[in-house]
């Protein structure tokens, strides 16, 4: 069973930056995070209230899960820096 994805609109705005091989790989990623949400390389982020990343070569997906109601919100796309997180 696939978990339903929300992009909010920060993070709506954050894709149209990306270049479309970027895109087409996050878009990957995606589709991989609604079939299950923790797998790839994520990490739970610290100090964050349960906010998780998921990396995607240089861009860091920043999003959050909602067991009850099998959803995840992603909440940024950013490209990783020193200042990032």
């Amino acid at each position: 069973m696939l978990w339903d994805l929300v992009i909010t609109k920060p993070a709506g705005r954050d894709l149209r930056e990306l270049s479309r091989d970027d895109l087409r790989r996050v878009n990957m990623a995606f589709g991989a995070m609604r079939r299950d949400p923790y797998s790839g390389d994520i990490k739970f982020l610290r100090g964050s209230g349960g906010t998780l990343r998921r990396r995607v070569g240089v861009w860091r997906i920043l999003f959050a899960v909602d067991q009850s109601k099998r959803l995840v919100v992603i909440f940024g796309v950013k490209r990783r820096t020193s200042t990032t997180y």
